[in-house]
């Protein structure tokens, strides 16, 4: 793992940078947090054609847009990247209405239940 000094984080080896753990990747890609891959691969195709640069006359928003949604798909369709996205995701509990909270973290909220750690004793 990377080190930090003087403010700065030292990527490991061969990594060029880490996801962005402020953005929702899902969303990004208009997909459901379980989506399958051949899902995440159908939306990527049908946004990456949708907002290509080309298409936009190479217009700022646009190359933004395409780079954002190339670095989604990155993430999602690795499953080693994608587990370590929804694990160290911190997107702001204000970014979600309560159904998409409870659906963006079902499996962590049925993991905490069924581990016991979902219910506090009342003494």
């Amino acid at each position: 793992m990377g080190s930090q000094s003087a403010g700065h984080f030292n990527y490991p080896p061969g990594v060029d940078s880490l996801p962005d753990f402020h953005k929702d990747y899902y969303k990004v890609l208009e997909v459901d947090y379980y989506a399958k891959e051949d899902i995440i691969r159908t939306n990527y195709l049908r946004l990456a054609l949708k907002w290509h640069p080309d298409k936009h006359n190479g217009e700022e928003f646009a190359k933004a847009r395409f780079q954002e949604i190339n670095e989604a798909y990155r993430v999602l369709i690795d499953p080693a990247k994608r587990l370590d996205y929804d694990l160290g995701v911190e997107i702001p509990l204000s970014d979600y209405s309560a159904a998409e909270y409870l659906e963006r973290f079902r499996g962590l909220i049925l993991t905490c239940n069924g581990l016991g750690m979902g219910s506090i004793p009342r003494w």
